[in-house]
């Protein structure tokens, strides 16, 4: 899947009728008896970098809310009126454009009068119809997609769109992930703005909690579409392999590289050429189906995944300027060995595995700590010298009273000096009970009489 032209700018300028009002910031006079001048020289610098800042600001937003416009007018509009897509399925491709293109309405007004801190405050707090659109984008393409092969009316309709002059030649796929990039757009030119901002102009504060607020919904856009890119990336290597069974599908899996590399085997043996697909847990090394097979000669055969949570890499050669390199992989069950004639390719596998092994080492270094951490004793350790007080003490005869006695030591002859008879279980009592403030009876007291159960 080609990923779409995200963002092909309208050709509009602005005319020398119309006026962009950019507020200046406020600048106070300041007699300084030495540098002064160089002073002035930088604040008067800050303050035509914010008017250029400014005016970019808005010249991009008129033409990003044209763009808009195409859209929810010539396709959102009509095809509600004209009903040549059922609703869930109009839903399913445009999500929140509609809304968006609303508050971008409001948001380019405020921002052609001037009021760039209150237009911003405004919409800010409407960013997370952005970023459900954001997280809809996959399944709106995908839908769209299934429409245009089997709806034959609105491939026409969409056909017939396109062809407007006021689209320029951009098709349907171009202008749908326009506010993914708009938003980035807003990041880079409010941060701008800000810095070029007096911290004493009204504006300052609005402008700065701006940045902040669209700076987090940029960077759920980047972590979705990077993730999305991811997905596609592991659907293309699970397409390409043969056999069901072969799974490379899976969460919290990362997509990293691919390549042909030569295995050198043990002695006796040819070399070979594989095919090797780097994951972030995973290296898959795979090999070609046979060239004459009636239905996969296209496919790759799954041989061997190595785990890379169990791995170490080495380079063995390839360190200097030379014509290629060989890099040792050790698993706990083989050691492999494979090489390239391409110095930076070479170079670039051995970068690529290093980081994901150190990554997964490192987190797993970090989660048995933290187990380590949360281990705790399964009983307190007790201080032979001193009793606890507090602990109720047991009854004579009772069970626990009994387990707390310290088991006799047996003589020479095989008893303890305890024994009455062999012939009849005994059971020890001893004459005192011990009070709380009993250190503990002496030997004296602590005499015991057998008796017969």
């Amino acid at each position: 899947m080609s990923a779409p032209s995200y963002y092909t700018p309208v050709e509009r300028h602005l005319t020398s009728s119309e006026e962009v009002r950019v507020p200046m910031a406020s600048r106070p006079q300041l007699k300084y008896p030495a540098g002064g001048t160089n002073l002035e020289e930088q604040r008067a610098r800050w303050e035509r970098k914010r008017v250029r800042t400014a005016k970019e600001l808005i010249e991009t937003e008129q033409r990003y809310f044209e763009q808009l416009e195409l859209v929810a007018v010539y396709f959102i509009e009509i095809l509600t009126a004209k009903g040549t897509l059922r609703p869930e399925e109009r839903d399913a491709i445009f999500s929140t454009f509609k809304s968006i293109h609303s508050i971008n309405r409001t948001l380019l007004s405020d921002l052609e009068e001037g009021k760039l801190g209150q237009g911003f405050e405004r919409f800010c707090p409407q960013l997370h119809l952005y970023t459900t659109y954001t997280d809809n984008m996959e399944h709106a393409l995908k839908v769209l997609q299934g429409q245009i092969k089997k709806n034959k009316q609105f491939a026409r309709f969409k056909k017939l769109q396109e062809s407007r002059a006021e689209f320029h030649g951009l098709e349907l796929e171009d202008l749908l992930p326009l506010p993914l990039r708009r938003v980035y757009q807003y990041k880079h030119l409010l941060r701008d703005l800000t810095e070029n901002t007096n911290p004493d102009h009204p504006e300052f504060q609005q402008l700065k909690s701006a940045v902040r607020v669209i700076s987090e919904a940029s960077q759920h856009i980047q972590d979705q579409a990077r993730r999305q890119e991811n997905h596609l990336q592991v659907l293309r290597v699970q397409k390409l392999l043969k056999g069901r069974r072969s799974k490379v599908l899976a969460a919290g899996r990362q997509y990293i590289r691919e390549g042909w590399l030569t295995t050198v085997p043990p002695k006796g043996e040819e070399i070979k050429h594989r095919m090797f697909f780097l994951f972030s847990d995973l290296l898959l090394m795979t090999k070609p189906c046979h060239p004459l097979h009636p239905v996969h000669s296209d496919k790759l055969v799954w041989q061997r995944a190595y785990p890379l949570a169990e791995g170490r890499v080495e380079k063995v050669f390839g360190h200097t300027s030379s014509q290629g390199g060989l890099i040792s992989l050790t698993f706990p069950e083989e050691k492999l060995l494979v090489m390239s004639n391409d110095q930076d390719d070479i170079n670039n596998w051995y970068r690529c595995l290093s980081a994901a092994i150190g990554r997964l080492q490192s987190r797993a270094t970090v989660t048995q700590r933290r187990d380590n951490l949360a281990r705790r004793p399964l009983r307190p350790a007790l201080n032979s010298t001193q009793t606890d007080t507090d602990s109720p003490v047991p009854k004579a005869g009772s069970k626990r009273y009994l387990s707390d006695q310290p088991r006799e030591e047996p003589s020479a002859s095989g008893h303890t000096e305890n024994d009455c008879t062999e012939a009849k279980q005994m059971k020890l009592m001893p004459h005192l009970t011990l009070r709380p403030d009993d250190s503990g009876p002496s030997e004296e007291q602590a005499g015991k009489s057998c008796i017969i159960l």
